[in-house]
C-alpha cells in the first residue's frame, strides 16, 4: 500500500484550486467516524469531495459516482455529533481560501460564516493526513481555538500535540529536513526520505538513481503524468518511474481510482474473512452436536439387551426368587447361560418392567435422535455449501448476496441483492446453469428446471448444482456438465472425482429444508478428471 504524501497533496491542490476557491459547501455527510463526503458546487458544477482518515488508506479526492459505489459508502440515519457540528458551521458557506502549509500533509479550507447571533466569524477546516494521527479539525481562525475534531487526542495518545475542543490549534512539530530545491550537494538515495521534504518512503524508492536535476523537477511538479501500476500496487505522479504504468487523466483520477480499488479489495477480504469465521462457528456447533447424538445412539444399542433381559426374567418368573442381587438364566437367543444383575429391593416382575422401560426409552430416544441427526446433517450440508460460496465469491456484491444467510438481519434491513446463476448457451437450444450459492442452487431446482432436465453434483463433496437443458442429449454433453460440476466444487483440484447425475423429477426437497438442499434417487455416476 502506497502512502498519500505531501507532494501528492500539493499536486492535487494545484490541479483543483480553481474549483475549490469560492466553492459552496452544499452538503456534509459522515458515513463512518473515519470518512467524510462534502458536496461542493462552483461554476455550475457539483463534485463529491471525499476525505478518508483511516490509518491504512488515508487520502482525499473528488470521488466519481462509480468509485463512491466501490467504496460501499452507506450514510447513517443519525449523523455523528462531529458531522452535526460541521453542518452547523460550514453548510451553505463558501470556501474563501485553500492552503497547504509548506511540506505538510494538511489541506486547509478557510471559511467566512456567521455565528448564532449573526456576527461574521472566520473558521478553518484542517484535514490532516498523517497515518495514525490523521484527523479533521474545525477551529476558529481568529481565536485559534478548536471547535471540534473527528477524534479527540489526549495526552495519553500524544504528548506533543493534544487535540480537542477548547484547546488552541497548533501545527505538527517541524521536521529537521532540507528542501531539495535549495540543495546542490551529493544525494544519498538510501536516506532520501529522511534528508529531504516531499519524499515519502514509496516515492523515494521510485526516485532511486535519478539525477538531482530530475529530483528537483519532480518536486516542482514539472511535466507530471500521473499513473497507476498495472498490478494496482502503487502509483506515481510520473509514469516513467513505474513499471507497466497505466496513465490517469488527472492527479485526482489517479488518487480516486487507486484508493477506491484498495478500499474495495480490503473490504472484500475483511468481509469474506468475517463471514467464513461466522459460518465456521455454526459448523463447529453442528458437528459437535452431531457427534454427541451419534454417541448416544451407540449407547442406545443396548436397548435390545434390556428387552431380552426382561423377557428372560418373565420366562423364569416362577423358577427364581424375588429380591435377588442377580440371577442365572439360559439365554435362548444366544444359546448360553448368563447372569443378570438385579435391583434387590424390587421383585423379579418389577425388575423386568424396569428393563422394558429402559428398552422403550432407548427406542423412543433413538427415533427422536435420528430425526434430530437428519436435521443436523442438513444444516451441516447447508453450512458447508454456504462456506464454499463465500470462498468462491469473486466480488463484494456476491458476498453481500449471502449476508442474510450468514447474519440474521431484520427483514426491513435485508439487502435485496440476488444475482442469477451462471448460464452457458450452446447450440441446439442447449443451456447449462451453474449455481454459485445456495440461493442460486435453489433457484435452479425450483424455478429453472423441467422434469426431464439433468441435474449434476459432485459426489460426497460440497459444490454447485449444475443443470442441463437440452433437446439433444449426448455423452459429450453429460461429460461436459460433469466436468463443470467438478470444477465448481471443493474437489476442483483433485485428479479424479465422481459426479452423480439424475433427472430433475427424481429430486426432492424435504419440507422446511435449507436453501439448496435436495435428496435424489435413480442417480448415475461418472468419473471425471
Amino acid at each position: 500500500m502506497i502512502t498519500f504524501d505531501s507532494l501528492t497533496l500539493k499536486a492535487f491542490l494545484e490541479e483543483n484550486k480553481d474549483f475549490l476557491f469560492g466553492a459552496r459547501i452544499n452538503k456534509i455527510q459522515q458515513p463512518t467516524r473515519r470518512d467524510f463526503l462534502f458536496s461542493l458546487r462552483n461554476n455550475g458544477e457539483t463534485k463529491q469531495f471525499y476525505i478518508n482518515i483511516n490509518p491504512q488508506y488515508y487520502h482525499l479526492c473528488f470521488a466519481s459516482k462509480e468509485n463512491i459505489e466501490k467504496r460501499v459508502i452507506e450514510i447513517p440515519q443519525k449523523p455523528p455529533m462531529f458531522c452535526m457540528l460541521l453542518r452547523k458551521y460550514l453548510q451553505n458557506s463558501r470556501i474563501a481560501k485553500v492552503n497547504q502549509p509548506q511540506y505538510e500533509r494538511i489541506l486547509e479550507f478557510y471559511v467566512e460564516t456567521y455565528n448564532e447571533i449573526g456576527d461574521k466569524i472566520y473558521l478553518c477546516l484542517a484535514i490532516e493526513l498523517m497515518g495514525k494521527y490523521s484527523n479533521v479539525i474545525l477551529y476558529n481562525y481568529d481565536t485559534n481555538m478548536i471547535l471540534g475534531c473527528a477524534h479527540n487526542v489526549g495526552a495519553e495518545k500524544s504528548r506533543e500535540r493534544e487535540m480537542y475542543g477548547g484547546l488552541p490549534y497548533v501545527y505538527p512539530p517541524k521536521q529537521n529536513k532540507m528542501d531539495i530545491l535549495d540543495y546542490n550537494g551529493e544525494v544519498n538515495y538510501e536516506t532520501l526520505q529522511n534528508d529531504f521534504y516531499w519524499f515519502s518512503k514509496s516515492f523515494a524508492m521510485q526516485c532511486k538513481e535519478q539525477s538531482l536535476e530530475n529530483l528537483k523537477s519532480f518536486v516542482s511538479l514539472n511535466k507530471r503524468v500521473p499513473a497507476i501500476s498495472e498490478d494496482l500496487k502503487t502509483y506515481s505522479l510520473y509514469s516513467n518511474l513505474l513499471n507497466n504504468p497505466v496513465k490517469s487523466n488527472s492527479v485526482n483520477d489517479m488518487i480516486d481510482d487507486y484508493y477506491s480499488e484498495y478500499i474495495y479489495r480490503d473490504k472484500f477480504k475483511t468481509l469474506r474473512t468475517h463471514y467464513e469465521s461466522l459460518v465456521n462457528q455454526k459448523l463447529k456447533k453442528v458437528v459437535k452436536s452431531l457427534k454427541q447424538m451419534e454417541y448416544q445412539v451407540m449407547q442406545n444399542k443396548n436397548a435390545d439387551t434390556y428387552r431380552l433381559w426382561g423377557d428372560l426374567i418373565m420366562a423364569n418368573l416362577y423358577n427364581l426368587e424375588d429380591y435377588s442381587k442377580e440371577i442365572s438364566v439360559y439365554d435362548y437367543e444366544n444359546d448360553k447361560q448368563i447372569i443378570i444383575k438385579l435391583d434387590e429391593s424390587k421383585t423379579l416382575k418389577d425388575n423386568a418392567n424396569k428393563f422394558y422401560k429402559l428398552y422403550n426409552k432407548a427406542k423412543t430416544s433413538n427415533s427422536k435422535l435420528n430425526e434430530l441427526m437428519e436435521d443436523l446433517k442438513q444444516k451441516q450440508s447447508y453450512n458447508e455449501s454456504l462456506l464454499y460460496s463465500i470462498r468462491i465469491a469473486q466480488n463484494l456484491d456476491e458476498l453481500l448476496e449471502l449476508s442474510d444467510e450468514v447474519v440474521e438481519t431484520p427483514k426491513d434491513k435485508q439487502k435485496k441483492v440476488h444475482s442469477e446463476p451462471i448460464k452457458i448457451e450452446l447450440e441446439n437450444e442447449t443451456r447449462i446453469f451453474i449455481g454459485r450459492n445456495n440461493r442460486q442452487n435453489d433457484l435452479i431446482v425450483s424455478k429453472l428446471s423441467s422434469e426431464d432436465d439433468l441435474w449434476f453434483h459432485i459426489k460426497d463433496c460440497t459444490g454447485s448444482h449444475v443443470l442441463l437443458k437440452t433437446q439433444k442429449l449426448t455423452d459429450e454433453l453429460i461429460y461436459k456438465c460433469a466436468k463443470l460440476a467438478k470444477e465448481y466444487s471443493t474437489a476442483k483440484t483433485s485428479t479424479k472425482a465422481g459426479v452423480i447425475y439424475t433427472k430433475r423429477k427424481y429430486l426432492r426437497k424435504p419440507p422446511a429444508a435449507a436453501l439448496g438442499y435436495v435428496t435424489y434417487k435413480n442417480e448415475k455416476e461418472i468419473v471425471v478428471e
